[in-house]
């Protein structure tokens, strides 16, 4: 027989059941999910050992993966093989080959009051140049007078701000002093982190030197983004 002291005592536990407060019951840790592994760096960005400098390799989950190196098909069919365009908003630069395709570049670029837009014709290229700055950088920076010109220019290695290969850009037979170059920090990659010039990871600026020829066409088009960054040299 169910008594009503047993009625009260049963109620009375099942209040105080009801009525327990969420934050004393015993939840499960939540488990924190492992960060997804950096996107794997492409063939061709390893390390390069065979050269006069070493070329360190580059880092994997640095790089946006639309701008390593790739063969696509040729945006420009207009233009003829060996032509090089660069696009500085999207920060590709097209190098176009025959039978409708194209290898395109990931690229840095100009910052602002710095950038330079036209046609020009890669004059010559050069493996390890030595880096000249210009008088007005100079003045803009003095630090740099001990490289200019006149003391001999900075000599090809680690720490030339022209990496590995670089391309001389003119214009109506005069030196743009716009280059095409190597030497961009993989972190830099598609910004506008430069003074001016169009500039490659060393392994993209080493394949571009192989395949470019002597007295291409070079375009740059205008960049209607240049100036909204700063200048980083």
């Amino acid at each position: 027989m169910i008594t009503r002291r047993a009625l009260i005592a049963t109620a009375s536990a099942a209040t105080l059941t009801a009525c327990t407060s969420p934050a004393a019951v015993t939840r499960r840790a939540p488990v924190e999910e492992p960060a997804a592994p950096p996107a794997p760096v492409p063939p061709g960005y390893g390390a390069i050992t065979d050269e006069p400098f070493p070329v360190p390799a580059v880092p994997p989950g640095v790089v946006d993966p639309k701008l390593f190196r790739t063969e696509v098909q040729n945006p420009y069919p207009d233009e003829p093989a060996g032509t090089i365009i660069i696009e500085p908003d999207n920060a590709f630069l097209y190098l176009v080959q025959g039978e409708g395709r194209a290898m395109r570049y990931g690229v840095g670029l100009g910052a602002a009051g710095f950038s330079w837009a036209g046609v020009a014709k890669m004059q010559y290229r050069r493996k390890w140049p030595k880096w000249t700055p210009p008088d007005s950088m100079i003045e803009r920076r003095p630090e740099f007078a001990p490289y200019s010109a006149a003391n001999g220019g900075m000599p090809g290695g680690p720490g030339n701000p022209l990496g590995a290969r670089a391309l001389y850009l003119f214009q109506d037979g005069k030196d743009t002093l716009y280059r095409i170059h190597g030497a961009c920090e993989p972190q830099y990659l598609g910004k506008f982190v430069s003074s001016g010039c169009v500039r490659l990871l060393d392994q993209d600026a080493i394949d571009l030197y192989d395949r470019a020829t002597d007295g291409a066409k070079v375009i740059v088009q205008p960049s209607q983004k240049a100036n909204r960054f700063g200048v980083v040299y």
